[in-house]
């Protein structure tokens, strides 16, 4: 199947290369000719222009955005929105916030066009560990891209299957889901991102309070002189905590135990401030991730061993860099 992606970056560039590893065609831009090229020597179609991109896709087009939330986003679709024709799909794999992907399916509605939004989870390890997705859309327009969508996922694995799925849909076993009408996928994405920042937080301070068992405020009996890295390794193996994010931080922390890298600066990219703008929202109290939030606040005061182990984390999974 043909997707056209715009915006190659740490995640649109290895979506791509993932979707040619499978057999399927893209058409890419980026406002940055390099990038372009180097897909283009992969396999791909590169495209000068968003007009040019549009041109070159096959009717019924489906064009995927991946930029940043916010302005640069909303100018792209809203361009593409004039370029397209009825019956095209664009598709917004962003960290966009889901009413605004309510608001432009609803101004995309009356050209024919279609908008879907795909909650997208998977980071720098992508290409090769697959996407973790959250789609919203209508139902026909989302079937329509299942190929992609299954390509994109992890697939099932080797993970073994939860007992009392029988019956119910295969996707979300192989790692992807409907999750319902436009701005569903990016809503449930936001809540992921939020219950990401209360695990995070929930490491960050367990280790904070391991690195300083040695305190000289303690009884000198009480007090351990632990190996951080170890406990970190330990709990990955047949530990009820082991995760993807504990595997990060056993990783970071096996590089330099003491984080020197980093200065634990914690930045936040929005979804942990809508997750709790949707909880005000629905009356529902969210006691943990409000502080993972705020935690992050301070952090850019007075930073922590906690706060070290957070930014780590953050490079971990989607090359994020702290603030120069």
């Amino acid at each position: 199947m043909q997707l056209g992606m715009i915006g190659l970056g740490r995640m649109g560039g290895n979506i791509v290369r993932r979707l040619l590893r499978d057999g399927h065609t893209a058409v890419v831009f980026d406002q940055n000719p390099e990038a372009v090229a180097a897909l283009v020597a992969e396999g791909a179609t590169g495209a000068a222009s968003l007009e040019d991109f549009v041109e070159k896709l096959d009717a019924p087009r489906a064009a995927w955005v991946m930029l940043p939330a916010g302005a640069i986003t909303e100018g792209t679709v809203a361009k593409l929105g004039d370029l397209m024709a009825a019956g095209d799909v664009i598709i917004d794999g962003g960290n966009s916030f889901y009413k605004d992907d309510i608001r432009r399916a609803a101004d995309l509605a009356p050209k024919g066009l279609h908008y879907v939004d795909v909650g997208t989870s998977g980071g720098v390890w992508g290409l090769e560990r697959g996407y973790c997705m959250m789609i919203g859309g209508d139902t026909e327009t989302v079937t329509r891209l299942d190929p992609i969508f299954k390509t994109l996922a992890p697939g099932v694995g080797t993970i073994p299957k939860t007992p009392g799925r029988e019956g119910r849909d295969a996707r979300a076993e192989a790692g992807y889901i409907h999750a319902g009408p436009s701005g569903a996928g990016h809503f449930v994405k936001m809540v992921h991102n939020g219950i990401e920042y209360g695990l995070m937080q929930a490491y960050a301070e367990g280790f904070d309070i391991l690195k300083h068992a040695n305190s000289p405020d303690l009884p000198e009996g009480q007090r351990f002189d632990l190996n951080i890295g170890d406990i970190a390794e330990v709990w990955r193996r047949g530990s009820v905590v082991s995760s993807w994010l504990l595997d990060l931080t056993a990783g970071a922390l096996a590089g330099d135990e003491n984080l020197d890298d980093f200065s634990g600066f914690v930045a936040d990219s929005g979804e942990g401030r809508w997750t709790l703008n949707a909880a005000i929202e629905e009356s529902v109290p969210a006691n943990v991730l409000s502080a993972a939030l705020y935690a992050r606040f301070r952090s850019r005061e007075d930073a922590s061993y906690a706060d070290k182990l957070l930014s780590a984390m953050r490079k971990g999974f989607g090359g994020h860099q702290e603030p120069k």
